[in-house]
């Protein structure tokens, strides 16, 4: 059966149908009257997206540019250079007393002295010179050189160094130097558009654009204190120790490592929110160190397959494993199985929100700990003590 004849018109209705080319042509009119119309109540008053304002180059914008921001951030962000002796051992099999004896001199020598580098970046947080950036770019250097954005040298000092963190405070003999706009990194939402400033690789000044992948990362293995910002702005090595900011050119990170199994940026790349760096930094500039609470408890996160393995009351909190012997919470009578929910009030659901609610509570504070131990909900007041670094450098 043809549901229309070879004249256009449908046989039942007696309707003449319009032509293919015909009926196209109307749709795609439409179509356009409606995306007029949607593009006017879109547009603010006044606006032309066609006849946009030139700039003084006499060009008209892009859609997008995100030159403002970083020539609010750029001046401030700047290269280091540090410097030390290290000491290398010849080969193990060249100290053979045999091959000594009976080759002398002709073997390496047992030990040499070589000038070790390290390239990277920081931040300048004062105009007199007060400095950010991380610890393992200037560990036990010998000299530091900072060059600012413009080139200009300065030399600098160590002011302390938080190896929790990974963080470093350096000072500068300088006035009237650029500063960096401080944003708020728990504002940060995954999805935002983040730019990394710093020296890759020793080449110069450079910028990367990405996303914010996630925020609060940590058991990543980079340092004992975690909390990354993980973004895919290309950070590579030269990167560590500057900045990441946000499209309005304000410092919300520092950058400090990258995942990689090449060595070079795969997209994955983390920095120490900025809330986190600020309060480390003044801290450091007030004593040269930072001290963090501490009770003593080794411990793993409560879910409903720990819950029910070990038969637990409760499915979310800290499954106490170990108490170091002499420590606040032995001396609180805390034991292994039981299961920490609150720290003074607040709710705790792996270890690494007890320890940040032990550590920011700082050495000498009383805390109040909520926890369960069998199916008895119990609570436990604990003082605690400053708390010693995870690893002896």
């Amino acid at each position: 059966m043809k549901w229309a004849a070879e004249d256009g018109t449908f046989p039942a209705m007696g309707i003449r149908t319009w032509p293919p080319v015909a009926l196209a042509f109307a749709f795609g009119a439409c179509a356009a009257a409606l995306l007029s119309l949607w593009l006017g109540a879109r547009l603010p008053a006044g606006s032309d997206s066609a006849t946009a304002e030139p700039t003084a180059n006499g060009l008209a914008p892009g859609a997008v540019s995100y030159a403002d921001a970083v020539a609010r951030a750029a001046p401030a962000v700047v290269n280091i250079f540090s410097s030390r002796m290290t000491t290398e051992q010849g080969p193990s099999g060249f100290r053979n007393p045999m091959l000594q004896r009976q080759f002398g001199e002709l073997l390496p020598e047992r030990a040499r002295q070589r000038l070790a580098t390290s390239l990277g970046s920081g931040v300048i947080l004062s105009r007199d010179g007060l400095l950010l950036t991380n610890r393992h770019i200037v560990k036990d250097a010998e000299e530091i050189r900072v060059v600012l954005a413009d080139g200009t040298d300065l030399d600098v000092r160590l002011v302390g160094a938080d190896p929790e963190t990974d963080l470093a405070v350096l000072k500068a003999s300088a006035r009237d130097l650029p500063v960096i706009p401080i944003g708020r990194a728990d504002r940060l939402r995954v999805g935002d558009v983040v730019l990394a400033i710093g020296n890759p690789f020793g080449v110069g000044q450079t910028v990367t654009m990405g996303i914010v992948g996630a925020t609060g990362r940590h058991h990543l293995g980079i340092s004992s204190i975690e909390n990354f910002i993980q973004t895919d702005a290309a950070i590579n090595p030269g990167n560590s120790g500057g900045a990441l900011i946000n499209a309005h050119g304000e410092l919300i990170g520092i950058n400090t490592a990258i995942f990689s199994q090449s060595g070079g940026s795969e997209g994955v790349g983390f920095a120490i929110p900025i809330d986190l760096a600020t309060e480390v930094a003044s801290q450091v500039i007030a004593s040269g160190r930072v001290a963090r609470g501490w009770i003593g408890v080794v411990g793993r996160a409560v879910n409903t397959q720990v819950a029910q393995s070990f038969g637990l009351r409760v499915s979310e909190g800290v499954l106490i494993s170990s108490t170091r012997a002499d420590s606040p919470a032995a001396r609180a009578d805390i034991r292994p199985g039981d299961v920490v929910t609150r720290v003074n009030g607040r709710t705790v659901a792996s270890t690494h929100e007890l320890l940040e609610a032990v550590a920011s509570a700082g050495p000498g504070a009383n805390i109040e700990l909520e926890l369960w131990r069998g199916s008895e909900r119990r609570g436990a007041r604990i003082t605690t003590i400053e708390r010693p670094l995870a690893a002896q450098d």
